[in-house]
């Protein structure tokens, strides 16, 4: 009845005018700094909106319980009936004054307005009643399901404990976590979580990184090595110096990265939007010719054949888990539209060093001449080396600590740059580096030397001399060592779809062609600087390829962002400065064929989410010539949005196995505590 119409705008502009007499005005106050803890709960904390969220869904069930009485059994029931609806319809009504007055839009909501006022005005109660529920079901179920994956997709905030233990003039002491400063002495035992990114002055733990590097087994970490925020320790105790805490934690700044992506909308979902806004005023003007002449029940299923908020709904909601899915996966998303595009990308371009590589080389042949042993050789270079922290000083006492090799003291040590070392120790001249240092040092280089230096370079590897007292005594082959997952990766790609794989480096043809060959590529190229990288992706990018560059996020900037999507492995460490879309925690490419998996599962998510939106447009639409019913254009409505809901929420399920197996890894690796029953 028009009454009842008439009486819910009466109610409403009496709420509203009493909300604004009542309200009182804000006080002013000095703004805090925001903390990290507030910043997670900025985004996790939806508490207050779930509870009023709730109140109404209730209510408005208990409102279309007695419009069914009242429209079947028993008429009487009808003021409280109507009392009820207008509360639960005043939220929906505040949304269209918004629109009309403040936004100054004819969008959806006032599309669906008209529905819900003709629904009511033709005696249709349960159907109203039915709109309300609908319209507050469907946005707590969308907050709850979103509330959810953003917390699977930050659940590192969750982390954190509020009080610390400090090592203060040898006494342990509890403070709370914000009062940690840089340099502090924490004290970590088995079962806890680290608090602060730092490094272990003292103690020995077993370390489960999962929550930042996506690592299922856990690391062994002793003196000298670092350790971050969030982490937990299985077994041991450390102590450990605080280098970042709070918001400059690792954690944190990952924390901040997902906040962004987070919050990301696909092409998918802007496309979806982008109908919905053309298609609500045509609509209006379709509605203003049906209600004359198939009457306001066709009207009303004709309003409903609009494909509304659904895509607004299910879109986010698929894309955040997916995003969620990552993350537990090790695999940090810092631009959603990475991962949107990721699945279109054709070619891959590798960085050599650092990427196919690991950044320390292998100790390969250990040539020597008459005079020497090879471990006499091996220990000469690796006492030389022992204070350098370079790379390929770490391969030779790498390998001298295999060979069980003791190291004698040098006496003094003169490097230098780009060249080599030189050592005394026991009245004697040791040498070590390059043939070219050696020549500056007028010392000879034997024959065999040089063939073997010769073929040493047609493989792809380096020689580094060792001289005694002036000659050449032997030398030691430094090899690339290929990271042990590549071969399986390429594969892995291959069976993708990427049908071209390049390698870019620094060194010369032989190493590069080398690898290229012996890892399957489809093109290298060498000698190139690292700010050249960028024209060899502007190259392929001009032959029509969709480019992936995959390398170091920091010195390779420009080559980045040239490309259509990157990927860096640094890890977790340089977080902050990493120039990549997408950084793999772990710094390897064990998890890069899971992150084109992700993407292309995620776009078939998206594409099933638009047409889960569009067909009960196409059904209602029919429904205005075949007669349906308010109510079953409704039903139709929330049928498939139940199953766009369900469909979004498909990596919920691989997520939670993942939990699973980390709960149930955690527990495998717990200390046995003896004397228990």
């Amino acid at each position: 009845m028009l009454l009842e119409v008439g009486i819910t705008f009466a109610v409403y502009m009496g709420v509203r005018l009493y909300e604004k007499y009542t309200k009182k005005p804000p006080k002013s106050r000095r703004v805090k700094p925001v903390k990290k803890s507030q910043i997670a709960k900025k985004i996790v904390d939806t508490s207050e909106t779930a509870k009023q969220y709730e109140y109404y869904l209730k209510i408005s069930t208990i409102s279309m319980g007695l419009s069914a009485i009242r429209q079947f059994i028993f008429p009487p029931l009808g003021l409280l009936s109507l009392g009820l609806y207008i509360h639960t319809f005043i939220p929906f009504m505040k949304k269209v004054e918004k629109s009309l007055f403040k936004e100054r839009q004819v969008n959806v909501d006032v599309l669906f307005f008209l529905g819900d006022i003709l629904t009511l005005a033709i005696n249709q109660y349960l159907a109203a009643a039915f709109e309300v529920w609908l319209f507050h079901a469907a946005r707590n179920t969308a907050l709850k399901t979103k509330s959810q994956s953003e917390k699977m997709l930050i659940n590192v905030f969750e982390q954190q404990p509020r009080q610390v233990w400090v090592l203060e003039d040898n006494v342990e002491i509890e403070i709370p976590i914000e009062k940690v400063k840089v340099n502090d002495i924490l004290v970590v035992n088995t079962g806890e979580v680290i608090p602060v990114d730092g490094l272990i002055t003292d103690g020995l733990a077993t370390i489960d990184q999962q929550a930042l590097t996506g690592e299922s087994q856990p690391a062994e970490k002793e003196v000298g090595d670092r350790v971050f925020a969030s982490t937990i320790v299985i077994t041991g105790r450390i102590y450990v110096k605080v280098e970042q805490s709070g918001q400059k934690t690792t954690i944190a700044k990952i924390g901040h990265l997902l906040t962004h992506s987070a919050h990301f909308k696909s092409n998918i979902q802007l496309k979806g939007e982008k109908w919905a806004n053309q298609i609500t005023l045509p609509m209006f003007l379709m509605s203003g010719i049906v209600l004359p002449t198939l009457g306001p029940t066709s009207t009303v299923v004709l309003i409903r054949s609009h494909i509304g908020n659904r895509i607004r709904y299910l879109a986010p909601l698929g894309t955040l888990n997916h995003l969620a899915l990552a993350s537990h996966k090790g695999i940090l998303i810092k631009d959603g539209r990475a991962l949107e595009s990721l699945h279109q990308i054709d070619t891959i371009l590798f960085d050599k060093t650092g990427t196919l590589t690991h950044e320390q080389p292998q100790v390969g042949k250990i040539i020597v001449g008459d005079r020497f042993e090879k471990n006499e050789i091996l220990t000469y270079a690796a006492a030389a080396e022992r204070k350098f922290t370079h790379p390929i000083a770490k391969a030779i006492l790498q390998k001298a600590d295999e060979c069980h090799l003791t190291l004698p003291n040098i006496e003094d040590s003169k490097y230098q740059m780009g060249y080599g070392v030189t050592v005394h120790l026991e009245n004697q001249t040791i040498k070590v580096g390059s043939s070219r240092f050696m020549t500056k040092e007028g010392i000879t280089i034997p024959e065999t030397i040089k063939k073997a230096q010769e073929l040493s370079h047609a493989e792809g590897h380096s020689l580094v001399l060792v001289a005694v007292n002036h000659q050449v005594g032997g030398a030691i082959e430094i090899q690339p060592q290929v990271r042990p997952e590549v071969k399986n990766i390429i594969s892995g790609l291959r069976q993708r779809g990427i049908k071209h794989i390049a390698i870019v480096s620094g060194d010369h043809k032989q190493p590069t062609q080398s690898m290229a060959k012996e890892l399957g590529m489809d093109s290298y190229f060498y000698d190139i600087l690292p700010e050249n990288k960028a024209l060899i992706v502007e190259q392929l990018q001009k032959e029509g390829k969709s480019v992936c560059f995959v390398g170091d996020g920091i010195n390779d900037a420009i080559a980045m962002k040239k490309a259509n999507v990157s990927i860096s492995l640094r890890g977790a460490s340089l977080i902050a400065t990493d120039m990549a879309n997408v950084v793999l925690m772990d710094g390897n490419l064990s998890h890069l064929c899971d992150l084109f998996d992700i993407s292309t599962d995620l776009d078939a998510n998206l594409q099933k989410s638009l047409i889960l939106t569009l067909a009960p447009g196409v059904i209602n639409l029919s429904g205005v010539f075949l007669h349906f019913s308010i109510l079953t254009s409704l039903i139709v409505n929330a049928s498939f949005v139940i199953v766009g809901m369900i469909n979004a929420n498909n990596p919920l399920k691989e997520i939670k196995k993942i939990e699973r197996e980390t709960r149930s890894h955690h527990k495998t690796n717990l200390p046995v505590k003896h004397g228990e029953l």
